[in-house]
């Protein structure tokens, strides 16, 4: 430990279909479909260390967000899903924008590959994370003492059903690869804007999986508009 706190390195890294934060779901699991990569650094690539890992649905990624570097503390933040105009205290979101950008993501294992040349590499959907994130510990997911059926919500209880009908018009659908359909179908349903944006007639451009996709919404309906192989 050295005088300004704990020295944390990555002991891999996440690799999605999302090149920039735009268009991530905002919590792990929202949208099943979407895969992740996890490669370790050669320092933890070792079989021994995910053995009995397969015995497990699910498990927890705890991750760095790769934010903008500042020695400000920010107490309060805005949470997008009530508006982007309500202040709710740090330590009560899970907003990006904390002391140390940590970030903790429940995903389901779908595979652990021991022929890659860079094994083990763990295959595992349900990701809310930027390409190439830093992974810097994982976990498996215990239900016994992970699931607490008597937790109460908060103010994620009034928030939590919000999702949107997904229209492809002139025949965007047919453009989309038959594997990516349903996962930016899901990331849509889930409504990428910011919490303060209401403008029906903007169109916004979303990144995905080497796709560019353009849509706009009226809060109930997203109508994608283009959908081009970048």
């Amino acid at each position: 430990m050295d005088e300004k706190g704990f020295y944390i390195e990555p002991i891999a890294r996440i690799y999605t279909g999302f090149p920039e934060k735009f268009g991530i779901p905002r919590q792990s699991g929202l949208v099943k479909e979407l895969t992740g990569k996890i490669v370790f650094e050669k320092k933890y690539r070792r079989p021994e260390a995910v053995r009995g890992l397969d015995e497990f649905s699910h498990i927890w990624l705890i991750w760095r967000f790769e934010n903008d570097a500042s020695d400000e503390f920010r107490p309060t933040v805005r949470p997008p899903r009530l508006g982007g105009n309500e202040r709710m205290g740090v330590f009560a979101t899970r907003s990006p924008f904390r002391p140390n950008a940590l970030g903790l993501s429940c995903v389901k294992l779908e595979k652990t590959d021991m022929s890659a040349g860079d094994a083990p590499v763990i295959y595992v959907s349900g990701i809310d994370m930027l390409d190439g994130t830093p992974i810097i510990d994982i976990k498996p997911y215990i239900p016994m003492a992970d699931l607490r059926p008597d937790a109460t919500e908060g103010y994620t209880e009034k928030t939590k059903e919000h999702l949107l009908e997904v229209v492809f018009e002139n025949g965007t659908e047919k453009i989309l690869p038959e594997d990516l359909l349903a996962a930016i179908t899901g990331i849509l349903r889930n409504d990428p804007r910011p919490g303060y944006a209401d403008d029906p007639e903007k169109i916004y451009g979303l990144s995905y999986a080497g796709y560019d996709i353009g849509f706009c919404t009226d809060g109930k309906t997203v109508f994608v508009k283009r959908a081009n192989h970048l």
